[in-house]
């Protein structure tokens, strides 16, 4: 599998989208940004310009760097023998992994009336935070108390009802059972 993905993605990471012209990208902020191109303005998910776009770009970026640093605390725990764990390097990502979450969680206090993060619309802030935060709450169980983050938990399970989210997380599911 790493050879046919390395032969479009000269890392040899995922996700990789390739473009109608062979051009790949390897990314996920440019693999959104070119659907988001073909989407159009009006269906785009990231807003075009502006405060809320920044605030879009932020929210995704905490989020991300959140899934990182859980990333790392479970690569620690999966890929050395426990006499080898250094427990310095994983407090460190834990105590980053919730800097960022706490903020998360702030902007959620400012949602609209709709309960979404940005423009009182569904964005890819919403949809990033959501995804970290399953990835969190079913590696490292961030959410099992749902009193630390109250309101990100709420975003997650407000975006988790959607059709769209559980279908999807449904074949993410099933696909990595069958591997």
């Amino acid at each position: 599998m790493f050879d046919r993905i390395r032969e479009f993605s000269p890392l040899g990471r995922v996700p990789v989208l390739v473009l109608e012209d062979g051009t790949p990208l390897v990314e996920s902020s440019a693999i959104l940004d070119a659907i988001d191109d073909r989407a159009g303005p009006s269906r785009a998910l990231l807003p075009a310009t502006g405060i809320s776009r920044r605030e879009a770009l932020r929210l995704m970026s905490l989020a991300i760097a959140a899934g990182e640093k859980a990333r790392e605390q479970v690569h620690e725990r999966m890929v050395r023998p426990p006499e080898k764990y250094h427990e310095p390097w994983v407090n460190r990502c834990r105590e980053q992994m919730h800097g960022a979450l706490s903020v998360i969680e702030q902007a959620c206090d400012r949602r609209g009336p709709s309960g979404w993060l940005i423009e009182d619309r569904l964005t890819q802030a919403d949809i990033t935070v959501a995804c970290i935060c399953t990835f969190l709450s079913e590696s490292l169980q961030v959410f099992d108390d749902a009193s630390r983050y109250p309101r990100l938990h709420s975003h997650n399970r407000q975006c988790e009802a959607l059709p769209d989210f559980a279908a999807t997380h449904s074949r993410w599911f099933m696909a990595d059972v069958k591997q």
